[in-house]
């Protein structure tokens, strides 16, 4: 009997999936267990295993095809088994949910706030001949631009050549032709909205990958929603330079300075526990663990593996561990485990020499740690200007958790550790 896959969720914030490619072509057998195809979710590439067995019958998303959780994947079932109608139930349920989303798409609202105009008869009839002059212009490039935009521009005299669109696949509407910075504003003597050949801008686009999409959501609401306010520390780092060096010559295993700083966080949060935290509308929860995320650069984007109850770790695991994460995250091989319960989050780029930077807190975290390159400039020690080495940190916090005296005073300690490391051994 035929048996529906569906869409697996991989994460605990996936909401649509993209194969990135089938193992398995349909007339194959497929057994339990076998690899069924790859899964690009909002976090990384992951393979996909069959849980049920049979001849594949249908595919319901083709490769670089996108497709909403929990919706068809593929069909199972015995040899040349007859699917037409679990295909034309899935038609009619899709068709029913179409019909529903038109029903509540618009409302009288939404077109006088984007259109100006009084109903939807009259919004409708003028998308009709805007789509039906579109259709007519088959020779001539065409701006996409609603139709009270276009109306605007025409009475202001506004080169729409030169706005670019927030609408709908680049569609210009009327808050764009609004917010057109009057300095930047070009008149035109015609009349006529459609642009030349020779002033058409050439470019490529992009793909936005599942990855990308959901950083882009994600640190959006936590920029908007979360007041962020921002601290910043230097670090003279000449004896944890010494100290590392000497761990490195005795241990098989190299540690790196992110490491000791993992370490030194964790170290200084159980000292402020109240960095360690998240906000819930109703209520703040205080975490018991500690577990630090470590931001990774991949090829779509970012992705955060979590060191679990850092605070309880040698860095010669811290190190283990990152590197592990870096292996399995270029291989698109880490798993949703690996990601998921972070408190805290560190992002470094001293390794590219960045002096400096302000980081977008992670969900749910309160804090993110922005840790920058290590330099070495002249820096004052009893009274005497000698050349010392210092590396800038910078806290950005959520201020509804973390007011300005508990970050400074978090940052007061991980300071002191890094700057006397022997304290992380006591």
């Amino acid at each position: 009997m035929a048996e529906v896959v569906k869409m697996p969720r991989l994460s605990d914030t996936m909401t649509d999936g993209v194969v990135a490619k089938w193992h398995k072509k349909i007339g194959d057998k497929v057994n339990e267990g076998d690899l069924l195809a790859d899964i690009e979710t909002d976090k990384a590439t992951m393979e996909f295993e069959s849980f049920q067995e049979g001849f594949l019958l249908h595919i319901g998303v083709k490769e670089n095809g996108t497709a909403k959780v929990d919706s068809i994947l593929a069909i199972l079932g015995d040899e040349n088994e007859d699917i037409s109608s679990i295909l034309s139930e899935n038609d009619k349920e899709k068709s029913e949910k179409n019909t529903s989303s038109n029903d509540t798409a618009i409302n009288k609202n939404d077109i006088n706030q984007e259109s100006g105009f009084d109903s939807i008869e009259e919004f409708l009839a003028n998308e009709k001949n805007d789509t039906e002059a579109s259709q007519n212009d088959d020779t001539i490039e065409r701006i996409k631009i609603s139709p009270l935009a276009k109306k605007i521009a025409l009475e202001k005299n506004i080169n729409i050549s030169n706005i670019m669109g927030s609408g709908d696949n680049g569609r210009i509407v009327k808050r764009d032709v609004f917010n057109l910075d009057s300095s930047n504003e070009v008149r035109v003597e015609q009349t006529n909205l459609t642009p030349t050949n020779n002033l058409s801008d050439k470019f490529t686009e992009i793909p936005i990958s599942q990855m990308r999409r959901t950083i882009a959501t994600r640190l959006s609401q936590s920029k908007f929603t979360s007041p962020h306010f921002y601290l910043n520390i230097e670090v003279e780092m000449d004896n944890l330079i010494k100290l590392r060096k000497e761990i490195n010559e005795k241990n098989e295993v190299k540690i790196s300075f992110n490491d000791i700083i993992v370490k030194a966080t964790s170290m200084a949060i159980q000292k402020h526990p109240h960095i360690n935290s998240s906000w819930h509308d109703s209520h703040i929860k205080l975490h018991s663990n500690i577990n630090i995320g470590v931001a990774v650069s991949v090829d779509n984007g970012l992705i955060v593996p979590v060191i679990k109850n850092s605070n309880f770790k040698s860095f010669t695991e811290i190190s283990t561990i990152t590197n592990d994460f870096v292996k399995k995250a270029k291989e698109n091989k880490l798993q949703p485990s690996d990601w998921e319960g972070n408190t805290f989050t560190i992002s470094n780029l001293g390794m590219f020499g960045i002096d400096d930077f302000t980081a977008i807190i992670n969900p749910p975290d309160a804090c993110i740690l922005a840790v920058g390159a290590i330099k070495e400039r002249p820096i004052s020690k009893d009274g005497v200007i000698v050349s010392g080495n210092v590396m800038r940190l910078t806290l950005s916090s959520d201020h509804r958790i973390v007011d300005g005296v508990l970050g400074s005073k978090f940052l007061r300690t991980l300071k002191d550790m890094l700057e006397q490391p022997m304290m992380m051994f006591c």
